[in-house]
């Protein structure tokens, strides 16, 4: 039996050294502002509309970044998320709107000090501090 997968966008955003994360009002973990494709969606599109839902804003000049295949945080042992990475700049300033309880700005250190965390986030941000884009 496979495991279920399950895919998503999400947007690498950094800014000083720091990772833009966002946190939902019904987790505890933070993750990458995005989220799941509708029927129909280009990853792209989905990223678009995910970034304008959860931040309150559009994106300009987004470029393809690099997937993540890693055990989905809060989905259940097997399952695991396939995760389509953005970068991309923001079109204003960001807001929590929709789902999202806040969102931060944070280096690797602080994201593995929170409670909670996803692992395909601590996966992305150790090859962000290696690439020398995040503290």
């Amino acid at each position: 039996m496979t495991a279920p997968v399950i895919s998503v966008v999400g947007l690498v955003h950094v800014r000083d050294g720091r990772l833009l994360v966002v946190r939902s009002r019904t987790k505890g973990a933070f993750y990458l502002p995005g989220g799941k494709l509708e029927p129909g969606e280009t990853p792209e599109q989905a990223l678009h509309r995910e970034v304008r839902e959860e931040l309150g804003v559009g994106l300009v000049d987004v470029a393809p970044h690099r997937r993540y295949l890693e055990p989905a945080y809060g989905e259940g042992p097997d399952t695991l998320v396939d995760m389509a990475c953005y970068t991309g700049e923001l079109d204003g300033r960001p807001v929590p709107s929709g789902e999202i309880a806040e969102l931060r700005l944070v280096t690797a250190a602080e994201y593995a000090a929170h409670p909670e965390t996803a692992p395909a986030i601590v996966r992305l941000l150790a090859d962000l501090v290696s690439a020398d884009l995040v503290s």
